[in-house]
């Protein structure tokens, strides 16, 4: 015997055409390798640990059985997707997830050649695969496309127009319906019930083996009769399955932890595979991971951690939430008000509405991951005579746009938008980014926007959300915790499209929308160590803007600074068209507006991303500075 000692397999992998050198028993110990490679790196970093520790076999088998690159595997969302990264060729880097200048939480086109497709959003990857493949079948030098998608992704309507679509065309493509029964939350809907129905009994595939080899026994005559009886059977079984309605071959349901069962299978798909397919495979979330297997959620969402004992290390904070200040005003607004209604999208303890359902039970609705329904549902409620609060998060109602306009906005329903994670949100990065909502809210006739500078403040919007009967209105916040501010008892309503007066200065105002008012606070105080002393507001409102107090900032001043958390095309050009309209320009105000810069800025911490933005206090002072012509010697620039 060898004294050679024996080299880790996951050694052995630089890209996945190392996987092919590999037999079975050494996959099943990549498999095993890799699971514990993913559980240390995300110890370090944080990040998504369930979703990835769920599809570790799954993840193996499609590496070893397809040829990525040139074969397509788009994972949907992409939480699942750090196993994949430690395969193809980022392992050096993968306690980098995350982290400013690292590599992203999602797959990333611009990141590596093995993620085809970026993806952070779900229900987009059947989509996404359906285009390679046509792009494959004319001519395009790409191979299988694999679409890797959750059971919670499966809710949402795109994935079933994608389904419907590539049935139709009966191009050959692969579905992976990854089905642990837990997206981020426990899953609702028929399409839980339905897949729960599918393996409650004996795998299909058994099913129709046994049914075909006892048809091939009869004589000629009765084969027919038994051939019918055979699909009368299936239905009987399976509830006829509504993948094969939709044009799928349907396979499974497999073990997706069972790599004697996946290998084989994946390498007869490839093999013999026709038009679209759909695998069901059944996983466990946080597999193999006590502790994340053992959590209310799975492990979906992880701080950094202990791997021994599963314990997060969070830093303790002083400050409520902003989720949680929204969730508890809204709880209290609804104890007086029976009308009040919540509605979330799969996220009901990211928005905070766990604390609302707990306490009002058949007021507080899960849709599932379908914003588009969420939004309609709201406004028919609303048309019902109820007060829908609908909590989603900014970057994720952009996929209900269409309905906020046209089923919300045009009919003047008055539908409550809590808009959370406004703003930049750190590790997430640009896909998460809450940018653009303000810009897509504003210009829609009749809508009412609120920002909250501080936690306090959301406290009376929610209330002044719950009070307002006249249309549609949404507040937005911020991820995080707030700012430390004494908090009311019990939320007033705001008059509307009135802003406040938070310091009197002179030369400079600065009219801050949202939660920068405390960088504009900091900036504030070094400018007048210098001898400036801007006069500070705050908006509260973008829309309907504060006329009055806008235009008195502007006559009383040299200059005036608008800043936000938001792209252009928001709060500061609503004021800009105000002013212009109003003939201020014409008197020589000098006019700034701070917004974020016309890019999609990576993950890093959110003061980090913040100071690429160039809205931190340092740079707050120094365009105050440049606005007034003061020579920025010894300034703070960062």
């Amino acid at each position: 015997m060898s004294d050679r000692p024996i080299t880790p397999t996951l050694d052995r992998v630089r890209s996945p055409a190392d996987l092919k050198a590999l037999n079975d028993r050494e996959l099943r110990q990549l498999a095993d390798e890799l699971r514990a490679e993913t559980i240390s790196a995300v110890s370090v970093t944080g990040g998504h640990l369930g979703a990835g520790l769920g599809v570790v076999e799954l993840t193996v088998a499609l590496h070893a059985v397809f040829d990525a690159p040139g074969d397509k595997i788009i994972f949907d969302v992409g939480h699942q997707c750090y196993p994949h990264k430690i395969l193809t060729g980022r392992r050096d880097r993968i306690r980098t997830l995350r982290m400013e200048g690292g590599l992203s939480g999602f797959t990333k086109r611009s990141e590596s050649p093995y993620d085809p497709f970026g993806a952070a959003h779900s229900s987009t990857s059947i989509s996404a695969a359906l285009g390679f493949a046509v792009a494959r079948d004319l001519g395009e030098p790409t191979g299988d496309a694999i679409a890797v998608i959750g059971d919670g992704a499966m809710s949402a309507g795109m994935a079933f127009e994608a389904m419907n679509h590539a049935g139709h065309m009966g191009t050959r493509m692969i579905v992976v319906l990854n089905d642990n029964e837990m997206s981020i939350a426990p899953p609702v809907g028929a399409m839980s019930a339905y897949l729960s129905r599918l393996y409650a009994g004996a795998p299909f595939q058994d099913l129709k083996a046994a049914a075909k080899g006892a048809v091939s026994l009869l004589p000629p005559p009765f084969q027919e009769g038994a051939r019918r009886a055979k699909e009368m059977l299936k239905g009987m079984a399976v509830g006829g399955t509504l993948f094969e309605e939709l044009g799928f071959s349907y396979v499974g349901p497999i073990d997706g932890h069972d790599l004697d069962q996946l290998l084989p299978l994946l390498r007869t798909v490839k093999a013999r595979a026709t038009g679209p397919i759909l695998v069901h495979a059944l996983t466990k979330k946080g597999k193999g991971y006590a502790p994340a297997e053992q959590a209310a959620d799975r492990g979906h969402a992880r701080a950094k951690f202990d791997v021994v004992t599963g314990e997060q290390k969070k830093a303790p904070s002083n400050a409520p939430s902003y989720t949680r200040v929204f969730a508890e005003s809204l709880v209290a607004e609804a104890e007086r008000d029976e009308k009040i209604v919540a509605v979330t999208a799969a996220m009901p303890d990211g928005t905070g509405l766990d604390l609302f359902g707990a306490r009002f039970p058949r007021r507080c609705f899960d849709v599932g991951i379908a914003e588009q329904h969420a939004v309609t549902f709201c406004a028919g409620m609303a048309a019902g005579g109820l007060k829908p609060f609908c909590a989603i998060y900014s970057t994720f109602l952009q996929r209900g746009y269409d309905q906020v306009v046209h089923d919300v906005a045009i009919q003047r329903l008055p539908v409550r938008f809590a808009i959370d994670r406004a703003g930049l949100v750190g590790a997430d990065g640009a896909t998460h980014a809450g940018s653009f909502d303000v810009a897509y809210l504003a210009n829609l006739p009749g809508f009412v926007v609120m920002a909250a500078a501080d936690e306090a403040e959301l406290r009376h919007m929610v209330a002044t959300a719950a009070a307002h009967d006249d249309g549609p209105i949404a507040f937005r916040y911020p991820r995080g915790e707030g700012v430390g501010v004494e908090m009311p008892a019990r939320g007033v309503p705001l008059e509307i499209g009135k802003g406040r007066l938070i310091a009197e200065g002179s030369r400079v105002a600065i009219l801050s929308f949202g939660t920068r008012l405390t960088e504009v606070m900091a900036a504030r105080e070094a400018l007048v160590a210098r001898g400036i002393s801007p006069t500070v507001a705050d908006a509260r409102f973008a829309k309907p803007l504060d006329r009055a107090l806008i235009l008195r900032l502007a006559a009383d001043h040299e200059a005036l600074i608008t800043i936000e958390e938001g792209a252009v095309g928001g709060f500061g050009s609503h004021v800009a068209q105000l002013l212009a309209e109003e003939g201020v320009f014409d008197r020589g105000l000098k006019f700034r507006s701070m917004v974020l810069p016309d890019i999609f800025i990576d993950q890093a911490s959110p003061a980090a991303m913040y100071a690429v933005a160039g809205m931190n206090a340092p740079e707050i002072e120094v365009k105050v500075l440049e606005v007034l012509g003061v020579a920025m010697v010894g300034s703070r620039r960062a």
